[in-house]
């Protein structure tokens, strides 16, 4: 699953920002406003107020309050229980929560319930491994008397940076193995995710959390440029884009905070042999078009070996197409724009489009291009949406250097009849995820993350609660 934060989180304002960062700072205040836009009719359905400094400053102060009080007199085990609580809510809530963003960002119903379950079966994995991911780890002593031991600990209070695309599966990577090992929580959501971010909040209150372990906060990004700079802010996870990636690294850079960074993703999806075209179209399609296509891994680039690339082109092709019959709206008319104008340069640049039809409002036609260059842009960029870019490659070496010359490194997919190509091409590829001969095959269990410009760390499995942790040693004689 996953991500873009339509939003740019901007350094604060200061004497040595150029005019382009002023610019965009001005821009971050214009996009503040936290609302709930009907993607498919344009309506907006409730307005929710930007926070206040003094309002941000509560919220800091009681997350880090409830660090110094709260997670230091619970044990692991406590923890799990909350939890454990706040997957059973979302479980016992899930119609109305499944609701919710649908109203909020177009999910398909259907979908937005798997999300829910999704997210529930995250929160129960770090219930039922917490203490296993945080018993202390022996080290066996080369030299001396006594003993040596990790324990793993919190650090303190964690800022989150979530996006629209999957508004309940993203806080729960992050906040499930954090508030489990003991950190606490001030959460900014994307701007059209007020009514799924206040539910949340609802969520963790009444699991049972204290005031300020978790806190949902409705910030600027002025505002959340300042949070990431004080002092009692020990780490910041965001999911975005590369430029608010960018940002918030720099700015927590300059202030010695470590940050998970899950960016952007032109995820490779190879076709090398088949023996059964038709499931390995039925396979591209599931891993182009969940979410309308706007997830970060999921399959943008299609790079099919030349001996079934005729027979995968014009199924694929007619797939795609026919899938314009009750495909959702893409999350806002702004984000069916972008993608347009990506579409439209990439045409200009010689890639030939087969298309259902014109955007229309937020709903934006399925489509496949074929004949785009390493020259046009549509090359190097991610497609948010329902478009995917087919390649055509006469060998196993072509397919791996097609994959890999993309910016991001994300996720990928290997279809093919051949175990050892399989295990072999797996090596080749430069991603933080390969999926051979499957999609979907993502896990509570399973880390995800990437390299390159889709950022670094990992979230979920036991990986997800070892990035905000103090590993401490703990030497006796």
């Amino acid at each position: 699953m996953l991500c873009e934060v339509d939003e740019w989180v901007a350094p604060p304002a200061s004497p040595r920002l150029s005019t382009h960062e002023t610019e965009n700072l001005g821009k971050g205040r214009e996009m503040s406003l936290y609302a709930v836009v009907d993607p498919a009719t344009g309506d907006t359905v409730q307005e929710y107020p930007t926070a206040s400094d003094e309002q941000i400053e509560e919220a800091l102060a009681a997350a880090a309050k409830a660090y110094n009080e709260w997670s230091k007199s619970t044990s692991v085990a406590d923890r799990a229980a909350l939890i454990r609580k706040v997957g059973q809510l979302h479980s016992e809530r899930r119609e109305e929560l499944a609701k919710i963003i649908n109203r909020e960002m177009g999910k398909p119903i259907d979908q937005s319930l798997g999300e829910v379950d999704f997210s529930a079966a995250i929160y129960e994995y770090y219930a039922d491994n917490a203490e296993k991911f945080l018993a202390d780890e022996p080290i066996e002593l080369l030299d001396g008397e006594g003993s040596a031991v990790i324990r793993r600990g919190p650090v303190g209070v964690l800022l989150g940076i979530m996006p629209w695309n999957y508004p309940y599966y993203q806080v729960a990577r992050f906040a499930a193995p954090n508030l489990t090992l003991g950190n606490t929580i001030v959460l900014k959501h994307a701007p059209q995710c007020p009514e799924s971010s206040a539910a949340l909040q609802k969520i963790f209150d009444d699991a049972g959390y204290p005031p300020g372990a978790y806190v949902n906060v409705y910030a600027t990004n002025e505002q959340i440029a300042d949070a990431i700079a004080d002092p009692r802010v020990q780490g910041v996870s965001l999911t975005g884009s590369e430029r608010a990636g960018a940002a918030v690294a720099e700015i927590a850079g300059r202030n010695l905070k470590k940050v998970v960074l899950e960016l952007g993703g032109s995820d490779p999806f190879l076709v090398l042999s088949s023996d059964d075209v038709d499931a390995t179209v039925e396979s591209a399609m599931a891993g182009r078009f969940e979410n309308t296509g706007q997830a970060c891994n999921a399959a943008k680039r299609f790079i099919v070996a030349d001996t079934v690339y005729d027979d995968f082109l014009d199924k694929f092709t007619k797939k795609v197409l026919a899938a314009a019959d009750g495909l959702a709206p893409l999350s806002s008319v702004a984000a069916a724009e972008r993608l347009e104008e990506q579409v439209d340069r990439a045409v200009k640049s010689g890639a030939s489009l087969a298309s259902a039809g014109e955007r229309k409002g937020a709903f934006f036609p399925p489509g496949v291009l074929t004949g785009v260059t390493k020259d046009s842009p549509a090359y190097k960029e991610e497609l948010f949406g329902p478009v995917a870019t087919v390649y055509k490659v006469s060998s196993e070496d072509e397919a791996v250097e097609v994959a890999n010359d993309t910016p991001f490194g994300l996720g990928s997919y290997v279809y093919t009849t051949d175990a050892e190509q399989a295990k072999r091409v797996a090596d080749k590829i430069d991603a933080g995820m390969v999926f051979v001969n499957c999609v979907g095959a993502e896990g509570v269990e399973l880390p995800f993350g990437g390299v390159k410009r889709s950022g670094f760390g990992r979230e979920l499995g036991r990986f997800g609660i070892d990035e905000f942790v103090n590993k401490k040693l703990i030497r006796i004689v």
